[in-house]
């Protein structure tokens, strides 16, 4: 009876995200940048022509470029300076995960803090790609954007699935447990899936995909096991630290598979390495309240 009622949660669910799939549209910006990317004359201050238009996308690249953790050498006063230092084709993958988060973007509740969530996405995925530098993975720039997104099925989940999302907290609530179990009780999956059913439809490239929908699991990823789990740590770090945490995240359960996955040797080690980290996540939420005041 309850595998059925499960199954019947899911269809319901699934039709829903359906219908939602098409609302938000991305930005006619990223639209002009994708092709000026693609052109090989394309200069910094073409594309700092275009990205100037929409100022919540310049105040976000440039928090970004600012962040003690992204490693750039210098304060970054301008759109066309972050260009230059962060490169064409990671500003793409920028600008795309951007989009996305303003597509998404909803209003603070008395159950949902946007704000909280916006610092929290961003802490995740400039820690995330400075762990994939430090540890010398080829691809930082496809762990950014994909830490980005890791919890965009939350707000899908919190905008437009209001009464799934209250009985979610409303069960956390009751029976103290997290709010990744309770997600599995209520809708019989968790935003995990909400967010690979989109990005599916995207057309995101697989491995992202699969990195975003198994970043609470990253050791039960079929082929990005490193991706997956590079945005696991760097999540995980969040709760550990104590900064930039994220209510939806309380209780977080640690996959210390990901300790052999990326090479750490064993837990002391990862511990002191985490550790080593804290003056970095504290220089990052001081400079985004910086920007923010």
């Amino acid at each position: 009876m309850h595998e059925v009622k499960t199954q019947e949660s899911k269809e319901r669910i699934r039709r829903q995200l359906s219908n939602i799939g098409t609302l938000p549209s991305v930005p006619h910006v990223i639209t002009e940048v994708s092709s000026l990317l693609d052109n090989e004359r394309t200069s910094a201050a073409d594309l700092c022509k275009v990205i100037s238009r929409d100022q919540a996308i310049v105040t976000k690249i440039l928090a970004i470029a600012n962040s003690p953790l992204y490693g750039l050498p210098r304060r970054v006063a301008t759109v066309e300076f972050a260009i230059v230092i962060i490169g064409f084709e990671h500003m793409r993958n920028v600008l795309v995960a951007l989009s996305l988060v303003d597509a998404f973007k909803s209003r603070s509740g008395a159950n949902w803090n946007h704000d909280s969530y916006w610092m929290h996405s961003l802490l995740t995925a400039t820690a995330a790609k400075r762990i994939a530098d430090d540890l010398r993975y080829p691809k930082s720039g496809e762990v950014f954007t994909a830490a980005l997104l890791h919890d965009l099925g939350l707000v899908v989940l919190q905008r437009y699935m209001n009464y799934d999302f209250n009985n979610i907290v409303k069960l956390v609530q009751e029976q103290q447990i997290s709010y990744f179990n309770a997600e599995k009780i209520v809708l019989g999956f968790t935003h995990q899936e909400i967010a690979e059913y989109l990005l599916e439809r995207w057309n995101f490239p697989t491995y992202i995909t699969e990195a975003v929908s198994n970043h609470h699991t990253p050791s039960l990823s079929d082929n990005g096991k490193v991706l997956s789990s590079l945005i696991h740590l760097a999540d995980y770090m969040t709760q550990r630290i104590g900064i930039g945490t994220f209510e939806w995240d309380d209780n977080y359960i640690f996959d210390e598979n990901i300790i052999e996955i990326l090479g750490f040797g064993s837990m002391d080690y990862l511990d002191g390495f985490i550790a080593s980290y804290e003056p970095l996540f504290r220089g990052h939420m001081e400079s985004l309240l910086e920007k923010n005041n």
